[in-house]
């Protein structure tokens, strides 16, 4: 069975539940962010020295951006020995989802109406 991560994921601000969204927002905000988490994604859990390897930055660097997607609640960290693994943690992408989710509603009506407009032109256009 493999150690329990060093740190839980999403941290309790006691700021209202609109403050855990602006920091996994806030998190996703940045491209490296981004970057970590496809990485994480497509290779599974990884040692910080093998994530830093793709980025052409100081390992500190590439700390604080871990450091900010454990505090959103994107990555989890557990310590083998003296490395550190990082997880990916995609639970709290399904906040993101359930975000986004009345804009593609938006959208999907509106290109809709836009179909429909097109369809008319071409049977105004044929008579």
């Amino acid at each position: 069975m493999p150690p329990a991560p060093a740190s839980a994921p999403a941290p309790d601000t006691g700021a209202g539940p609109g403050a855990r969204e602006d920091l996994l927002f806030a998190a996703l905000a940045n491209g490296t962010r981004r970057e970590v988490l496809r990485l994480l994604r497509e290779s599974g859990p990884q040692p910080v020295q093998a994530l830093a390897d793709h980025f052409a930055m100081r390992r500190p660097s590439l700390s604080e951006h871990l450091r900010v997607l454990r505090e959103a609640g994107l990555v989890s960290e557990e310590r083998a020995g003296r490395q550190r693994i990082y997880r990916l943690e995609a639970a709290p992408l399904a906040d993101v989802q359930d975000w986004l989710h009345p804009y593609e509603r938006f959208w999907r009506d509106r290109l809709k109406g836009l179909g429909d407009l097109l369809d008319r032109m071409s049977d105004d256009a044929g008579t």
